[in-house]
């Protein structure tokens, strides 16, 4: 309410306590009104605070909705690989997959987990430096044999940064890596000088040119034996090859390629017969054929040939011969061909239960009988064949029975024929017996 000056009184005592009042007051108002605004900027920092707690929140459940997702894709994964295994080791022969197969979707699922790992660690200290940690812990010590080149990163300035000293060294950390120098190609020029007298015109004498494995043509031997590398042992195709070559600006075609290849398979021949008749004198043998498809040129389309086998491996006894082993291809699978491909051997032969292998023990065969050896995996397989199924006690007792012999020569392979022979006549005797 605003006064007039009619109103003052004219006491100077009661303008003193009118003064007073309305100082007392103004103070009471100016009091409420910093409270006032102390309880606002309480509010707005509460609310401040809200909204970072629900925004960590809201970062939180993303983080763990991606984390959630991580986990249901390698459970997937995971889960994946189990039935990978799972077939590899129970399936049916048929349905088997084989290593190459395995490392193949095993290689799929590791880089998966390596690239998702690569993005937490970029985005995580903590993460980061644990697997730098386990990286360090489990890589190993390279090769002694391996070259070296050493690298000295040495500071920008060896100058004290505190007084400007001359520093000297108390030491270094070393690491090491792994590098590869990729391949490269090069032209081997040979030169062969010729030579004359100077006091007679008769004869000029000069080096005789080096045999060559393509006469006249354009790869060495080295290049020869690298394209056989990357073609039989790698599966590198010879027009892929061919695409590698063009890329560094070198043009040798699939046709050239496999020119190359058939001049190594023939000087390769006789190596490969000689392989073949040392097979042939080993006293025990493996024999196993299996489908491939070969050209059938003029019908358009591939048929059916068979690539046969035959291996030794005396490690599991201590043998003194090396593990090897020789294919031969035939266009049937019929007695005859194994009859050819096996002629002259007589020792024993490991087999499954194919039946043209009883025309090799055939008592009147030329070059004496052979001994047959059938494998116990197709044994077994009968078993298993009955008590996937369930419900069937013999069938199953019959696997336990089995494992427990597998069990006994996995714990005796490598020792000799003698101490193995023992322990088969201690161990294995009583469970065949039973």
């Amino acid at each position: 309410m605003a006064l007039s000056l009619d109103d003052l009184p004219n006491d100077v005592e009661k303008l003193k306590a009118m003064v007073l009042a309305i100082r007392a007051e103004t103070e009471a108002a100016q009091t409420r009104i910093e409270a006032a605004q102390a309880r606002t900027e309480a509010a707005l920092a509460e609310k401040a605070k809200l909204a970072a707690e629900h925004a960590r929140l809201d970062h939180e459940r993303t983080v763990l909705s991606a984390e959630v997702e991580r986990t249901r894709q390698q459970n997937e994964r995971l889960e994946h690989i189990i039935n990978v295994l799972r077939r590899a080791h129970f399936g049916r022969k048929s349905e088997r997959i084989n290593v190459d197969q395995m490392a193949l979707a095993l290689e799929d699922v590791e880089t998966s987990f390596a690239a998702e790992d690569a993005i937490a660690e970029k985005k995580n200290k903590i993460v980061r430096g644990e697997g730098k940690r386990i990286r360090r812990a489990n890589r190993g010590h390279l090769p002694a044999n391996l070259p070296r080149e050493e690298v000295v990163i040495e500071p920008e300035a060896k100058a004290c940064p505190c007084c400007g000293g001359a520093l000297h060294v108390i030491g270094e950390d070393t690491s090491e890596r792994l590098d590869k120098i990729p391949s490269r190609l090069r032209v081997i020029v040979t030169r062969r000088p010729k030579y004359a007298c100077r006091s007679c015109t008769d004869g000029v004498v000069q080096a005789p040119a080096p045999n060559r494995l393509i006469p006249g043509g354009l790869p060495t031997e080295a290049l020869v034996a690298d394209v056989l590398e990357a073609k039989y042992a790698n599966h590198l195709p010879l027009y892929r090859q061919a695409q590698i070559f063009a890329r560094e600006g070198v043009q040798l075609n699939r046709s050239t390629l496999a020119h190359c290849v058939g001049f190594a398979a023939a000087e390769l021949e006789p190596v490969h017969a000689r392989l073949v008749e040392i097979l042939k004198a080993s006293s025990k043998l493996f024999a196993d054929e299996t489908t491939c498809p070969v050209l059938d040129p003029g019908r358009g389309r591939t048929k059916t040939g068979y690539l046969w086998a035959i291996a030794r491996d005396d490690r599991p006894w201590g043998g003194p011969d090396p593990p090897a082993v020789a294919y031969l291809y035939a266009p049937g699978r019929g007695g005859k061909h194994a009859t050819r491909l096996l002629a002259g051997y007589s020792g024993i032969l490991q087999v499954d239960g194919y039946v043209v292998y009883q025309t090799l023990a055939e008592a009147d065969r030329v070059g004496g009988a052979a001994t047959l050896a059938f494998c116990w995996s197709h044994f077994r397989r009968r078993f298993y064949d009955i008590a996937v199924g369930g419900n069937a006690p013999i069938a199953t007792e019959a696997l336990e029975r089995i494992a427990a012999l597998y069990r006994i020569e996995a714990e005796i392979s490598g020792c000799s024929a003698k101490e193995r022979r023992a322990q088969r006549q201690a161990r294995t005797k009583p469970l065949l017996e039973t």
